[in-house]
């Protein structure tokens, strides 16, 4: 996490209202030049500011559209870094990205570092020439990671995904990815950093078994890799024997539902039926009705018919903002858990910080760039354009452990 200056004062001791104020002014001020995107995951007072809503990938992939048309200067994106950081993949060189508080990382992309991937690749590929099979690797990321990530998946032949297309890129890995497999050989997929969403996809791809402490590997197919334990808690042998090796990262929002959250909603048996995101641990997706990304629980609660009840596992922001118009259709919307689901990073963007960053625009001064280094910049667009050459994601399957777009 980068260090956030403290702002001025006057912008946290002034009211919601005048700050909601300052910075519609500054927007109208600032015209064409300026384009905001907000995070599904925002508050709702900052979001009310956005020009663009969306997830982390599609806004990024709409600002390079957008920006382009009203010939856009600078976005600002009330996300975390690694948003900024793809946004300013995605778009023109010219235009400049902003993060309103420096402070807004993400845990899950941070569990990745770039030296302990180098660290890993170099073991495994050791590891794997010690074997009689003829192995290769092929690296998969989640978009929530570091530009550094995406440029070290990218450098290797990888590809990222999205809790959308996890399946059709994890597929595409297995098979070979760019090159696709010879007679004879096994791909192994190392895939960074959401284990949650690595298991719950190769799960849906029917695999299944995983190493536990009292297995070699020789009948798993997968095994959690550690970046925090000697060469990731397994065994060489064990890496030559799986197919797939999940990094130890998780969404700390998304970890903080449970089964017994599952087993609570069932126990009431008043027909609420179960959406979770595939962040999630492998147990509550299993038990859940439904299992998606953020783009797929908003049309399935938009969709849904008056009467319906439905609990649902993510962010605490998002799930207020579905259940507020769900309920105007008569649709009851709750959070799967009773715990206050937070991003406590995203919360950092604020109407304060929002404010400072539009006034320093406005007087000439460009605050919390985000510049991705040109070398990384091409390595992790290539891993981006990769995932997008790929076919369409998925369609929706209401069953257990199968991931819907």
């Amino acid at each position: 996490m980068l260090w956030q200056p403290t702002i001025p004062d006057t912008y946290r001791a002034a009211a919601p209202s005048q700050l909601h104020e300052r910075i519609e002014a500054r927007r109208r001020e600032l015209g064409n030049r300026l384009l905001i995107l907000g995070h599904h995951y925002q508050q709702d007072e900052v979001i009310a500011h956005a020009d663009l809503t969306g997830d982390s990938l599609k806004l990024s992939q709409a600002a390079a559209v957008e920006a382009a048309r009203r010939g856009t200067e600078f976005i600002v994106f009330c996300g975390v870094h690694f948003m900024a950081e793809t946004a300013d993949i995605l778009t023109p060189e010219g235009v400049r990205v902003i993060l309103p508080d420096l402070g807004a990382g993400c845990s899950m992309a941070d569990m990745a570092a770039y030296d302990d991937a180098l660290e890993a690749w170099d073991f495994i590929e050791r590891a794997m020439s010690g074997g009689r099979e003829k192995r290769r690797i092929v690296p998969i990321t989640y978009v929530n990671s570091s530009a550094a990530i995406k440029a070290f998946v990218g450098s290797h032949g990888g590809a990222c995904c999205t809790s959308s297309n996890a399946r059709t890129v994890f597929e595409w890995a297995l098979r070979g990815g760019e090159t696709p497999r010879a007679k004879g050989e096994r791909v192994l997929v190392l895939f960074l950093p959401d284990q949650h969403l690595g298991r719950n996809t190769a799960h849906a791809c029917g695999l299944i078994s995983e190493i536990d402490a009292r297995s070699s590997g020789k009948t798993a197919q997968m095994a959690l890799w550690d970046p925090k334990r000697p060469h990731g808690g397994i065994t060489a042998e064990a890496v030559r024997h799986v197919d797939v090796l999940l990094w130890a990262g998780h969404c700390s929002v998304h970890k903080l539902f449970r089964p017994e959250h599952v087993e609570a909603v069932r126990a009431r048996a008043d027909g609420t039926r179960i959406l979770v995101h595939p962040e999630c641990m492998q147990e509550v997706v299993d038990a859940a009705d439904l299992a998606g990304s953020t783009e797929f629980i908003i049309r399935t609660i938009a969709d849904a018919s008056a009467g319906e009840r439905w609990s649902v596992a993510t962010e605490v922001h998002l799930v207020a903002r579905l259940a507020r118009a769900a309920a105007e259709r008569g649709v009851h919307v709750e959070l799967l858990s009773g715990c206050q689901c937070l991003c406590t990073t995203m919360y950092r963007i604020d109407q304060p910080h929002l404010a400072w960053a539009l006034d320093a625009l406005a007087e000439g001064r460009v605050v919390n760039e985000i510049r991705v280094h040109p070398e990384a910049r091409v390595l992790a667009r290539s891993a981006l354009d990769r995932m997008l050459a790929l076919a369409a994601p998925t369609a929706a399957r209401p069953a257990a452990a199968q991931l819907v777009d």
